[in-house]
């Protein structure tokens, strides 16, 4: 089984934010920040490290491993 780390989920927050900015004056997220962001506040909550990611949605899953494969490209 795979798992993804806090510190993945938030790197590939702060990746998806730096490629599109909150926007309105609700700043709402982009689509691929927002489906990672509640794992990752749940994770907080619980005080776990990392979690496996077959319980992301297929959005956050997307996220994380389009995330990863741009970071293995550097």
């Amino acid at each position: 089984m795979l798992y993804v780390s806090i510190q993945e989920l938030e790197a590939a927050i702060n990746y998806w934010r730096s490629q599109s900015p909150a926007e309105g004056e609700e700043l709402s997220l982009c689509p691929e920040a927002s489906a990672l962001a509640k794992p990752y506040a749940l994770m907080i909550v619980q005080g776990a490290q990392r979690i496996p990611m077959d319980v992301l949605d297929e959005l956050a899953r997307t996220a994380i491993q389009t995330f990863s494969k741009i970071n293995q490209n550097k």
